[in-house]
């Protein structure tokens, strides 16, 4: 592709992403998408199969972000949408499932179970003082089962306000 067929490409693409509406950012990702995948087929996006694009963007994971590949398929997928007018077949690329986390907060009745269900003492003498430093007070039964189980020779630290 001739310096001038890339700058008239350039205009008329920006143009169509003018024309939707879309933000500049959007525009800016898009473009960069599509400069991306223009040199990664040397400037033949017209006619690409589903399997050199599968291909693409498996070798783009191994270097970028999920984000940046799904903003690379919307900007192919609008692409030949809207400047090319054809149908893209759709890209399998399924991103797999984020970890689910724990809460960094729980609930006072979420503590004293806790607490109650913890069998080790030095981990209940833990749960205790965080609770006591959390809640005021703290949860019901809690102070009479850590007391009965500090009895046989452990001490539970003075908590500091």
């Amino acid at each position: 592709m001739t310096a001038s067929c890339v700058a008239n490409f350039k205009r008329n693409y920006q143009a169509h992403l003018k024309r939707k509406g879309l933000q500049p950012k959007t525009i800016e990702a898009y473009s960069r998408a599509i400069r991306r995948i223009g040199e990664y087929f040397d400037n033949q996006l017209n006619e690409l199969s589903e399997q050199q694009l599968t291909d693409y963007f498996i070798d783009l994971l191994g270097t970028h972000s999920w984000s940046t590949v799904k903003l690379d398929l919307d900007g192919l997928i609008f692409y030949y949408t809207h400047a090319l007018h054809k149908c893209l077949n759709h890209i399998d690329l399924t991103k797999p499932r984020r970890a689910q986390h724990l809460p960094d907060i729980v609930t006072i009745e979420e503590a004293g179970r806790l607490t109650m269900e913890t069998f080790t003492l030095s981990y209940r003498v833990f749960y205790y003082i965080s609770c006591i430093k959390r809640f005021s007070p703290p949860p019901d039964g809690l102070v009479q089962q850590t007391a009965r189980l500090c009895s046989h020779g452990w001490q539970v630290p003075a908590v500091r306000s």
